[in-house]
């Protein structure tokens, strides 16, 4: 008889099969890692068994750091640690900059592993399609990292839209962000252009966006006006949230963004997002539809957490009304996170945060992005996953 160990999973305890351990390996070990590892550890079907970093001896002070012992961690790169079969992996999370996301998820499939692949999905609508490819040749799945799928809260706003109370969508506003939050505590990957590729943009401008798409049901994006300009990084008398006016000269990439995209089904996405600026937070997530409108709450980065509930708008028998939707409390993110990965992984399920979804989010990226460079409307021409 198999071995089981029980998991709660919002608040419903789920059996977990203890039998056949999940062998994880972790492709960069910078902070991004750190929770991966934690969540990882709490599973009890799961051993890590790899690490890796391009930085000599990181990938050893990691493991170090989390009581990780027995894990191989002297590979010079991900693509060593892949090639020796000894590990057996099941699985591995792709924790690396944004430039490289693309190379080591499909160094992954590649090797035959399952992807946990932190957000932005990549920087480019090309790599997207080259990530979507190499899945497909595999038969592995990836899964992108947007733990705000699993909050409760964000879940509401999903089962409002599905409900129909807000009739046919028809406009949204989205993004927010922060008055003081340039990423630079981290070392320079998040705000050079050779490790980001994308700023604010990507860092976080990507959780708005999958809030609402994933809420609205992710209709393919059609056109993009964008901007996108750095108008705090590059100014070494700017004292970011955690005063390293050294970094200045280094600054390669957005701390502003801005984006009108056309959606299928004649919606339209009016988008901002900012590491910092003048204000709080721009603007609130709005989602408009015939029959009634839903307010989302800013918050300073989309992560998962709402501190104030939504507002449903809706007018009853001639009178305009307003419903406060309660917050709920949640179980760990970060766990439920893992956890669906490896269910999937484990049982040849879908991926819980499937590629097919996340490409759109990645042309409307890349689609601002580009827009902004050509100082012009553009048209997206995006693929469908299955046209790829």
């Amino acid at each position: 008889m198999a071995d089981m160990n029980a998991f709660e999973k919002n608040q419903e305890v789920v059996t977990i099969d203890t039998s056949r351990k999940m062998r994880v390996g972790i492709i960069g070990t910078g902070w991004i890692a750190e929770p991966h590892v934690k969540a990882y550890q709490n599973q009890p079907d799961v051993e890590i068994v790899a690490a890796c970093d391009l930085i000599p001896g990181k990938a050893e002070a990691f493991c170090k750091k989390f009581g990780l012992e027995g894990v191989k961690c002297d590979y010079k790169d991900e693509v060593e640690m892949l090639a020796d079969k000894s590990l057996k992996l099941d699985c591995v999370s792709v924790c690396t900059y944004n430039r490289t996301h693309a190379s080591c998820t499909i160094h992954a499939l590649e090797a035959g592993v399952h992807v946990l692949l932190e957000k932005p999905m990549c920087v480019t609508i090309e790599e997207a399609y080259d990530i979507i490819r190499a899945e497909k040749k595999s038969g592995k799945i990836v899964s992108v990292g947007f733990q705000p799928r699993f909050n409760k809260n964000m879940q509401n706003i999903k089962k409002i839209v599905d409900s129909g109370v807000l009739g046919k969508i028809y406009y949204i506003q989205t993004g927010g962000g922060r008055r003081r939050g340039i990423p630079t505590p981290f070392g320079t990957t998040f705000i050079e252009d050779a490790t980001a590729g994308l700023g604010a943009l990507g860092d976080i401008g990507c959780y708005a966006l999958d809030l609402v798409l994933n809420a609205v049901g992710y209709p393919k994006p059609l056109t993009a006006t964008g901007f996108r300009g750095a108008m705090f990084g590059k100014d070494p008398n700017f004292v970011t949230y955690f005063g390293h006016k050294e970094y200045a000269e280094k600054f390669g990439v957005d701390d502003w963004a801005t984006g009108y995209i056309r959606l299928e089904g004649d919606i339209t996405l009016d988008f901002r997002i900012g590491w910092a600026q003048n204000i709080d937070y721009p603007c609130d997530t709005v989602i408009l539809g015939t029959k009634g409108g839903l307010r989302v709450p800013a918050t300073d980065c989309w992560n998962g957490i709402l501190t104030n509930p939504c507002i449903l708008y809706q007018e009853i028998a001639g009178v305009q009304v307003e419903t406060v939707i309660p917050l709920e409390e949640n179980d760990n993110l970060w766990d439920l996170k893992i956890r669906s990965f490896l269910d999937a992984a484990k049982n040849g399920t879908p991926s819980p945060v499937p590629t097919s979804q996340i490409l759109y989010n990645q042309a409307i990226l890349d689609g601002i992005a580009r827009s902004s460079d050509l100082g012009r409307e553009i048209e997206l021409n995006v693929l469908s996953y299955d046209e790829i």
